[in-house]
């Protein structure tokens, strides 16, 4: 299991749902200072802390764990000119990582 990424990929996937380290420690009922050791890859949740991570930001744990590069979110609310803009993006971050 790879898990150089975790902690920029669950501080990307936490920003990207307007949550701070503070509201998903609050939810997740672990200290801030948890939150912070794993985004700064210093700790790993348990498997139980990970489901509920996954829950709350509504995301894989493949995905966190780089076991995928497949984020699944939903663009539900965004028009169809809106989510092409989206996926258009996330392809040119691709394209541009290879």
């Amino acid at each position: 299991m790879q898990t150089d990424f975790f902690g920029e990929k669950l501080k990307a996937v936490r920003k990207s749902k307007n949550l701070t380290q503070l509201e998903l420690s609050k939810r997740l009922e672990v200290s801030k200072g948890t939150i912070s050791a794993y985004e700064q890859g210093l700790s790993y949740p348990s498997l139980e802390t990970l489901v509920k991570i996954c829950e709350i930001l509504n995301t894989s744990s493949d995905y966190l764990l780089s076991l995928s590069d497949n984020l699944t979110f939903k663009m539900g609310g965004l028009t169809s000119e809106q989510m092409n803009s989206v996926l258009q993006f996330i392809a040119t971050i691709e394209r541009a990582n290879r």
